[in-house]
Order: C-alpha cells, then sequence, then structure tokens
C-alpha cells in the first residue's frame, strides 16, 4: 500500500503563483505513474497532470497546460504541482494518486489516493 499526504495549498490572488507537493511513503512506487486531480464545490473531480515516475514524461488537461508543471523528486520520494497565472477557476480541492499505468488522464486508473489539499484563488 501506497501512503500520499499532499500539502502547499492555501489562499492566493488571481495570477500568482503556488507549488502543491505530494509525499509519498509504503510500497516501492517507482514503476508507478503519479497524478494530480483536483475538485471544486459541486462538481466531478478532474483530471489536472500525470507523469511518469520513471522517465519524467508529463500530461496535462487543457485548462492547465503551460500554466502548471508537474514534476518528481525520486530522492525524495515527492512529486509536485508548480501552479503559475492561477485563475479564480482554479479554486478547488487537489489531489495526488498513484496508477499502475505509466500515466494516465482517467480517475479510474488511480488506486490510491491522498487527503487533498485547499487551494482558493481569489480576485
Amino acid at each position: 500500500q501506497v501512503q500520499l499526504v499532499e500539502s502547499g495549498g492555501g489562499l492566493v490572488q488571481a495570477d500568482s503563483s503556488l507549488r502543491l507537493s505530494c509525499a509519498a511513503s509504503g510500497r516501492t512506487f517507482s514503476r508507478y505513474g503519479m497524478g494530480w486531480f483536483r475538485q471544486a464545490p459541486g462538481k466531478e473531480r478532474e483530471f489536472v497532470a500525470s507523469i511518469n515516475w520513471n522517465n519524467g514524461y508529463a500530461v496535462y488537461s487543457d485548462a492547465v497546460q503551460g500554466r502548471f508543471t508537474i514534476s518528481a523528486d525520486s530522492a525524495k520520494s515527492t512529486v509536485y504541482l508548480q501552479m503559475t497565472s492561477l485563475k479564480l477557476e482554479d479554486t478547488a480541492v487537489y489531489y495526488c494518486a498513484t496508477t499502475v499505468s505509466s500515466y494516465s488522464r482517467h480517475r479510474w486508473d488511480y488506486a490510491n489516493w491522498g487527503q487533498g489539499t485547499q487551494v482558493t484563488v481569489s480576485s
């Protein structure tokens, strides 16, 4: 079993930046892909970004492409989500998760989830 703990959320103004972290522990996860999802009030949980832990290949949703960057630090067992040019619509609880796929855009491919961290963007 893999344990995931997100951190770094907070209240920020529009157009600012924020970096989220996801610390992983437990079973060897180097073969896993990692992903970030988000869920706004009253909405479905949606894909944000995913990265192949071994080669760093990453994919993004259209909503965050060019503004967010996902990265992985194997030595620290941590995945990051660097968010820039934040918009009001980025407000959500952000979750990280693991998948046995190399990477995935699909929520159903992810088995282990963190507890989430709140990101609130104000005008």
